[in-house]
């Protein structure tokens, strides 16, 4: 018996009593609120984003907030692929305050984080790991955002690891981007949080 609450202990200390959530039901935007013209809609258990007929910036943001968070979810870029996963962000129009973990082709800092509208880049990937991005294929983002840490990975790469007082303050949900410019292509599917 003692034994059994040595796991159970062991197991809450761990954070898996908190159980993994689906943020996307693989049918349709239940639960997300589109910002913008760009077009977001669901196929084959993904979600797409694509540049609209104004090639503005776009976001799909999850109804709830949330602060600290273990969030999984799979990419995959087409087209020019740059995007973005922002965290405990607010959107007025398509103005967005929060931080955004890069998504981007080739070259392009993916897994970085970036403050819009405020500081610009706070801390971008090593040039070497860019190798980490599989362009064109499924990629799988990990974002853990506790306090003031954000640590990032690449298909189970570390990409980045942040302390910021700011970030630690911030609230709000869960934001997918399209950059704008037009000709941007970018799916994904497989999206989970697990609340820490």
């Amino acid at each position: 018996m003692k034994y059994y609450a040595f796991l159970l202990c062991a197991c809450i200390l761990a954070g898996c009593s908190r159980p993994t959530t689906s943020l996307f039901n693989g049918q349709n935007l239940d639960g997300w609120t589109a910002y913008g013209t760009e077009k977001w809609y669901v196929e084959d258990g993904e979600i797409i984003c694509e540049s609209g007929p104004d090639a503005e910036y776009g976001y799909l943001a999850t109804d709830q907030y949330y602060d600290d968070f273990e969030l999984t979810l799979e990419f995959k870029q087409e087209a020019d692929g740059n995007s973005g996963v922002f965290i405990r962000s607010t959107i007025d129009g398509t103005k967005i305050s929060g931080w955004q973990v890069e998504v981007a082709p080739p070259g392009h800092d993916t897994g970085g984080i970036y403050e819009s509208y405020g500081r610009g880049w706070l801390i971008k990937p090593d040039p070497e790991k860019d190798g980490y991005l599989k362009m064109g294929a499924w990629n799988q983002l990990k974002i853990r955002a506790e306090g003031d840490q954000v640590t990032t990975w690449l298909n189970g790469q570390k990409m980045v690891e942040f302390e910021d007082e700011k970030i630690g303050e911030g609230k709000g949900s869960i934001a997918l981007q399209i950059h704008d410019g037009g000709g941007i292509k970018v799916r994904w599917r497989d999206i989970e949080l697990r609340k820490i």
